[in-house]
């Protein structure tokens, strides 16, 4: 099997004649078995709580032979590991071992150990029960955000905040312990950016990050959570413009994943691999750097491949988008339009519809500046018709459909003066808050800006950053 290229049953059966046909499927099992028991002990120096897992087995075997003390005392010794950990559910099993021990045999073991144990259950279950309702909350809260993107309008918003409200657990995070803080930060993380308050987007996602600098040990035993934790930080700082602190953040980044990669496994492997290049890219966005961000496109396709098993198809429309506008941003719109119709023809239903939206309004600009204008005046009707069915024409989408439908053909003096009209317009719907989501996608007013003053686009975004302009 592991010499052929391609799995192919006959060839096998061909080159094993002994192997019975009906053989072939035990056969594959015993041997799927086998490779999982031999990857169980090469990963067990890598995750902690394989390790942990053994010692549970360890003690079952004990007890079965009677050597209950013996048992206990593997227990204690996990349970102070899995508590170090802040693995509350393992935690519980353990609890749970113990009064079964104590509750059928005579281990003459400490005085009040059944009102100890019984009080630490019933201290277990309390936070079971509130991470099990946080990380729900967390989990649905994402959905949320998959499936809508940012609030669209004030009834958006209010479903949102009436949802969250209501999923929020009774008791103060002061008695919250790691676990149950971490789904409250997400779960706020993802409120806020839905909402698009950036600025208290920030707080959570930096407590997210503080809170895992009060519990180093757990940066190594749940790296995943911590370097996500950082990728958010990351996202809050490039929303809201904050290029010193983003700059501390990537490198912070940088270095844990250089420091630890060697102990990554694969899911932390490609976990490390979107968000550093996710913030790489937001850096040249940021910076108005995109001729220069052209340069890490080969580099970041050929992971994308390599991950292509891993990497979730809302990462890969992500990163299209964003390969799109580095290349739209520097000013080939030809290789722009080639990543949008690798979005526009990705078959994955209403995944993203915000995205899909906006890469369809950015490919038909970018067929405006190559003045294909037959194919904008027929593309035109079919972005209207996708976007309409999408429930997602918010008011500056509208205002440069109706621009591109009007002015197609105008001529040069006519344009400019439709650029600063339609400029001036944008910037007055720029004030109404659920409208600002459309230039987190693109930033249309430095692209209205650039064709007005006759300069590239990226060249008025440097100088929006080197001046510390607001951008919108």
């Amino acid at each position: 099997m592991d010499k052929l290229k391609e799995y192919d049953e006959e060839q096998i059966l061909k080159k094993v004649p002994d192997l019975k046909k009906q053989q072939l499927s035990n056969v594959k099992a015993h041997l799927y078995k086998h490779l999982l028991t031999s990857l169980r002990q090469l990963y067990k120096q890598k995750d902690p709580l394989i390790d942990l897992r053994e010692q549970l087995d360890h003690a079952r075997v004990l007890y079965n032979k009677g050597l209950y003390n013996q048992a206990l005392k593997i227990l204690g010794k996990a349970k102070t590991m899995a508590y170090d950990q802040e693995e509350v559910m393992l935690g519980y099993e353990i609890v749970e071992f113990e009064k079964l021990i104590e509750s059928r045999h005579i281990t003459r073991s400490l005085e009040n150990r059944a009102e100890a144990l019984s009080a630490e259950s019933k201290q277990i279950q309390y936070q079971l029960t509130n991470i099990s309702m946080l990380s729900t909350l967390s989990l649905r809260m994402y959905g949320l955000y998959l499936k809508l993107g940012h609030a669209r309008n004030e009834r958006d918003a209010e479903m949102v905040k009436s949802f969250f409200e209501s999923q929020l657990p009774p008791h103060k995070l002061a008695d919250m312990s790691f676990y149950e803080k971490v789904y409250m930060y997400q779960a706020s993380c993802w409120y806020f950016y839905i909402l698009q308050d950036f600025v208290m987007y920030y707080r959570y996602t930096q407590k997210w990050v503080d809170l895992f600098k009060q519990y180093p040990s757990l940066q190594q035993t749940d790296m995943d959570l911590y370097i996500k934790a950082q990728h958010n930080l990351l996202t809050a700082h490039f929303y809201t413009s904050n290029s010193e602190k983003f700059k501390t953040a990537l490198c912070e980044l940088e270095q844990f994943i250089s420091a630890n990669q060697e102990s990554f496994h694969e899911n932390t492997r490609t976990s490390a691999f979107v968000y550093l290049y996710t913030a790489k890219i937001n850096r040249y966005f940021l910076e108005g750097t995109f001729t220069q961000g052209l340069a890490m496109v080969p580099e970041l396709e050929s992971e994308i491949s390599n991950h292509t098993l891993k990497i979730d198809q809302h990462r890969v429309l992500v990163f299209y988008y964003k390969i799109a506008c580095l290349y739209f941003g520097s000013g080939d719109n030809s290789k722009a339009i080639v990543y949008l119709n690798k979005i526009i023809n990705l078959k994955i239903g209403n995944l993203r519809a915000d995205i899909q939206c906006f890469a369809r309004i950015l490919h038909l600009i970018a067929h405006y500046e190559l003045e294909n204008y037959s194919l904008v005046e027929y593309l035109i009707k079919s972005v209207y018709h996708f976007i309409s069915k999408n429930k997602d024409l918010g008011s500056v989408m509208d205002e440069i459909m109706k621009f591109l439908r009007k002015y197609i053909y105008a001529n040069p003096k006519e344009l400019r003066n439709a650029f600063v009209d339609l400029k001036h317009r944008l910037e007055v719907i720029s004030e109404d808050p659920y409208e600002r989501r459309s230039f987190l996608y693109l930033d249309i007013i430095s692209w209205l800006e650039s064709k007005i003053d006759g300069r590239p686009v990226q060249e008025v975004i440097q100088r929006k950053f080197h001046n510390k302009e607001r951008r919108i």
